[in-house]
């Protein structure tokens, strides 16, 4: 299905940025037996709202198809692993969590980053739509809610009395359809002085270090500060403080809270201050748009140079973004001999 207005502000006169054609689904990885049958392809088109900022996709496939069954489990990362402790202990101290805190994550694939805080005695709620990932949760102690979170569900867990000290969604807003009901969910699950952590690979290092297969159809939006900003404001909220890191190709950390909480840091408005360069400028993204046509006729003309010379081409790693890249590129079994993975659900 194809938008019509912005994701965040719903705004139409959406610009077009830049086309990576007909794709199949990044991580739709095929048995053997499906091989002889045709695959399901949609489009790939990158677009750019020019009252709030948000660079996005226009297509949305349900996220039924998408995330029901997944093959992405964040444990077989050792990089996501340390990153995930990083944090926990972080949280743990800054926010002086105990047994008596709640600390949910929205979706929490397969409790990489939870367990350290049940390992802590910290209560915990994992919320994950992929119901072979959540058994895997559950089997390491972590309780799993399989559902899509959303502001119906954020409903009914305050209703219980679930409110979150915590809140954290790492490497998930950009997967979100709705993204002003999961923001607005968020909004009702954090209690009054609680704190949302939210993690999203930063649009300004996918430009800059020409990222473009991290453009897919589970990622729907690629988000500056300025973005963000934008869009929790929009339901009373308020980046207090914000990070960014390396995890990702370089990404973002925002700490949210409710409108009276605060002060406001100085990185924030650092950032928003720098943003205001280039943010707003059209030019900055048509410029990503040549930079990525160059790196397809470099590439291609590399492997193929390899090729004529006998050599046999290998490839570590089915990552979703190898996808993107064999897709765009044109590179099939005629240039790249096989590919592994130590995932073995990718196998």
């Amino acid at each position: 299905m194809k938008i019509t207005g912005c994701r965040s502000c719903r705004r139409g006169d959406l610009l077009n940025v830049l086309s990576l054609g007909e794709m199949p689904l990044a991580n739709g990885l095929l048995e053997e037996h499906q091989l002889g049958e045709p695959e399901p392809n949609y489009p790939l088109d990158l677009v750019f709202c020019p009252h709030c900022s948000l660079l996005q996709i226009t297509e949305t496939v349900s996220p039924e198809e998408l995330f029901r069954e997944y093959l992405y489990f964040s444990s077989f990362s050792d990089t996501m692993l340390k990153h995930a402790r990083e944090i926990t202990y972080h949280l743990i101290e800054e926010r002086k969590l105990s047994s008596k805190s709640l600390v949910i994550e929205l979706v929490s694939n397969d409790g990489y980053l939870l367990q350290y805080f049940v390992k802590k005695g910290i209560p915990v709620l994992g919320i994950d739509p992929a119901q072979n990932v959540a058994e895997v949760a559950r089997e390491r102690g972590v309780p799993t809610l399989c559902e899509f979170f959303g502001e119906e569900l954020a409903r009914e867990l305050a209703l219980k009395g679930r409110r979150a000290d915590v809140v954290i969604a790492n490497n998930v807003l950009a997967h979100v359809a709705d993204l002003n009901g999961f923001v607005e969910g968020i909004r009702i699950l954090l209690k009054e002085e609680g704190m949302a952590v939210i993690e999203v690979p930063y649009v300004k290092e996918m430009i800059d270090k020409s990222e473009f297969d991290t453009i897919y159809h589970e990622h729907l939006c690629y988000f500056s500060l300025t973005a963000l900003e934008y869009l929790f404001r929009a339901h009373g909220m308020l980046i207090v403080d914000v990070e960014r890191i390396p995890i990702h190709g370089g990404s973002l950390r925002i700490f949210v809270g409710h409108k009276h909480t605060g002060p406001l840091s100085d990185r924030l408005y650092a950032l928003l201050e720098e943003e205001k360069r280039w943010v707003k400028d059209f030019k900055f993204y048509l410029g990503f748009r040549d930079k990525v046509e160059d790196i397809r006729s470099a590439l291609r003309g590399l492997l193929e140079g390899l090729k004529s010379e006998g050599k046999r081409i290998a490839a570590y790693g089915a990552a979703a973004k190898g996808t993107v890249l064999l897709n765009y590129c044109g590179i099939g079994k005629e240039i790249l001999d096989f590919v592994v993975d130590r995932n073995p659900h990718k196998q």
